[in-house]
């Protein structure tokens, strides 16, 4: 019997181990690549759109298939060696594209953002090019925070994927070299559960065993297009030491921020788009920097003192939204990686800023608050992504979305 259109194939049962030899398709968000085999999508790592390869199912649930591909038949011309021995099926988790050529990792993470935007958020036309930040070309030695999970031996290593192995790499290549030079996984820490290493802009690499301060500073000196701050070993800052400068520059470019504008920073952790839109609205201006955790309020509170036009709410997001009383003439939106979701854009909206700066660290949440935008009468008008995280699936936007009822006032 011929099969009709829009019918799903009949599925036959697959189990984790079972090997097979797919042909790879496009690639999907969280660093996979979609096969098909007897009647179920898979979500396969370690391959690349083109490939024909053998795989092995590593998991299976009533919603997806996942597989690793152990040998490639056939190979993409995108496919490189990849430079860390521990990058591979059974390995650290910790790198998804370090297989792919660098320029081509590109190219993915723009095709995963615009799936999102076309999937979620039903904007096919959007062509947005991801772009590598002003670093080496190599996608290593970038990483300034790493954290080290402790195996029962006390041998601090990195996680296998989606699980909570401990795989004990010898070093990590994305690691800036301050922390290699640390050795880290070559100590032994007994009785520890993990140890996060964070390095600083002066260089210097502070330690921290299970949530204490073992060595170096308790805040480390970070400098943004010539302003410095002191971050606190526990609040949050960019591990690309390139980030911040350049989500800052992106974030003033979609909003353009005007003296003696009123602009609110939501989820503005130490303050770092705080502090220049506060240099762009100047004295007559004003910025209501609105973040919930304890010690990136205290660092923003000591390194935007000299601001008088920051104002700092220790609070949560939608509790202060529901309880502000004016309209902002624009809105910087830094959501966690979940999505800022229905309740924080509506209020938002019900604002009626001219513009919103919407930074996303995940193209689907992302999309899926674009649409919530939409629906509440604000339309995305520009968007730029950035390779914030090379070597990994993950990437960073920034998106200026504006009333449906106005032209676009920043092209």
């Amino acid at each position: 019997m011929t099969i009709g259109a829009g019918v799903r194939p009949v599925k036959t049962p697959v189990h984790v181990g079972d090997r097979a030899i797919v042909d790879i398709g496009t690639i999907a968000h969280g660093g996979h690549f979609i096969a098909h085999l007897s009647g179920h999508t898979v979500f396969v790592r370690h391959a690349l759109p083109g490939e024909r390869a053998r795989i092995v199912i590593t998991d299976v649930s009533s919603k997806i298939v996942r597989a690793d591909a152990i040998e490639i038949l056939e190979a993409s011309p995108d496919r490189v060696a990849p430079p860390c021995a521990w990058a591979r099926p059974d390995g650290c988790g910790g790198c998804d594209f370090q297989h792919v050529e660098r320029s081509a990792q590109l190219v993915l993470k723009g095709q995963v953002v615009r799936d999102a935007l076309a999937r979620h958020a039903g904007l096919p036309e959007i062509d947005v090019q991801v772009e590598a930040l002003n670093d080496d070309g190599s996608g290593l030695h970038w990483r300034t925070r790493v954290r080290w999970t402790v195996n029962g031996d006390g041998r601090p290593g990195l996680l296998a994927y989606r699980t909570h192995d401990v795989v004990p790499v010898d070093k990590c290549l994305l690691a800036s070299p301050g922390i290699v030079e640390l050795g880290i996984p070559q100590t032994r820490h007994t009785g520890t559960t993990e140890v996060s290493t964070i390095e600083g802009d002066e260089g210097r690499v502070s330690v921290v065993v299970d949530g204490r301060l073992a060595s170096g500073k308790q805040r480390t000196d970070q400098r943004v297009r010539g302003r410095d701050w002191r971050v606190d070993v526990a609040s949050f800052w960019q591990v690309h030491p390139r980030a911040a400068d350049t989500l800052v520059s992106a974030v003033l470019e979609a909003g353009r921020p005007a003296p003696g504008e009123h602009w609110w920073d939501l989820y503005s952790g130490v303050g770092v788009f705080s502090a220049f839109l506060a240099e762009e609205v100047g004295v007559t201006g004003v910025v209501h920097a609105v973040e919930s955790g304890s010690s990136a309020v205290r660092d923003a509170r000591r390194s935007l003192h000299d601001l008088g036009q920051v104002t700092l709410h220790h609070d949560n997001a939608l509790r202060w939204l529901r309880a502000a009383d004016e309209r902002p003439d624009g809105v910087v939106l830094d959501p966690p990686r979940a999505g800022a979701g229905r309740d924080v854009v509506q209020a938002i909206a019900g604002a009626g800023p001219r513009v919103v700066v919407y930074v996303a660290c995940d193209p689907v949440a992302l999309a899926r608050d674009v649409a919530l935008f939409a629906s509440a009468g604000y339309r995305l008008a520009e968007l730029r992504a950035f390779d914030t995280f090379p070597m990994t699936h993950h990437v960073e936007t920034v998106g200026a979305l504006i009333p449906v009822t106005l032209a676009h006032p920043i092209s």
